[in-house]
């Protein structure tokens, strides 16, 4: 018997969730479907792929081995399928498109309808997820495009990054609150950075790319983080600032959303301030390139103006 791709792809589910349920629905199929699948597989090799445990399974040595040849094979047979269809000029399913939670929700409402206007015979599955997440979907198969605010890591796969447009940072504070250094002194604007009384500074969540800008742009490190709170979003982190209970800094693309109503007060920051850079990643290896560079230029041209 012949493995089938099928049979691969349903071990790498395996092996990504370590755990058959969590696999059969991200494969979109039954729990026993997959697992005769597996086992199928499993009897081809003629040895376990998996340790089946009481709360998961774990990979044998030779399934860790296996999983590996299983990943590059499913991603040569995509690469293929995709060169196949590149005579139509749009891929055959929806393009899978991850986007950063500090980035979906300030960008998607112009983004999407514009990408749908010049773009009508695509489709696109849209997620959201951290940074790590959505380098991990690019490198595994599960998508195939991903926008966010930092560099990946080397030692990934090879992937393409082009730049869409800077984020500045700015400073957000309660309506009524009147800006001080640690030393009670009264602050001119806009603001130095190195003057913030960081006690007094919300952040994200460990995880968020934003969270880690943001400490380096107040010189801080995780260790001397205030620990008092840390929020999954920054419209939480608003609604506590817009109480008086703290600052925060917010990203430009936010602003139209978040600052509605005269809950918070703006402040610009002092040269040479903060920000991010906003960027499309894919896999090197793709057939659609060029696609994906005019994608990025729809979203150049439907980016949310600052407030």
């Amino acid at each position: 018997m012949t493995v089938s791709l099928r049979q691969m792809r349903y071990a790498v589910a395996v092996a990504r969730t370590g755990h058959f349920g969590r696999a059969a629905e991200q494969c979109a199929i039954s729990q026993p479907a997959l697992s005769q699948q597996v086992q199928a597989l499993e009897a081809i090799c003629g040895t376990p792929i998996f340790d089946r445990l009481a709360r998961g399974v774990t990979m044998t040595p030779f399934g860790r081995a296996f999983v590996d040849l299983a990943q590059v094979a499913l991603d040569a047979a995509e690469t293929l399928e995709g060169f196949a269809q590149t005579h139509r000029g749009v891929p055959a399913g929806p393009l899978r498109f991850g986007l950063i939670p500090t980035v979906a929700p300030y960008l998607l409402p112009d983004m999407f309808p514009a990408l749908q206007d010049a773009l009508p015979d695509i489709g696109f599955a849209i997620s959201e997820s951290r940074t790590d997440a959505l380098l991990k979907g690019l490198a595994d198969g599960a998508l195939d495009l991903a926008l966010i605010a930092t560099e990946p890591r080397p030692g990934g796969p090879k992937l393409t990054l082009e730049p869409l447009f800077s984020d500045d940072f700015v400073l957000a504070t309660h309506a009524d609150y009147v800006l001080s250094t640690p030393t009670n002194e009264t602050m001119t604007e806009p603001v130095p950075l190195a003057t913030l009384d960081v006690s007094r500074m919300l952040l994200l969540d460990e995880g968020h790319c934003f969270r880690d800008q943001a400490l380096a742009a107040c010189g801080l490190s995780a260790e001397t983080t205030p620990k008092t709170f840390a929020a999954t979003s920054l419209s939480t982190i608003v609604e506590f600032v817009a109480n008086g209970q703290g600052i925060t800094l917010l990203p430009e693309i936010a602003l139209r959303k978040e600052t509605a109503g005269d809950r918070i007060q703006i402040h610009r920051l002092a040269s040479p301030g903060a920000g991010r850079m906003l960027s499309l990643c894919w896999r090197e290896a793709t057939p659609y390139a060029a696609l994906f560079h005019q994608i990025a230029r729809i979203i150049r041209e439907a980016r949310v103006q600052p407030a």
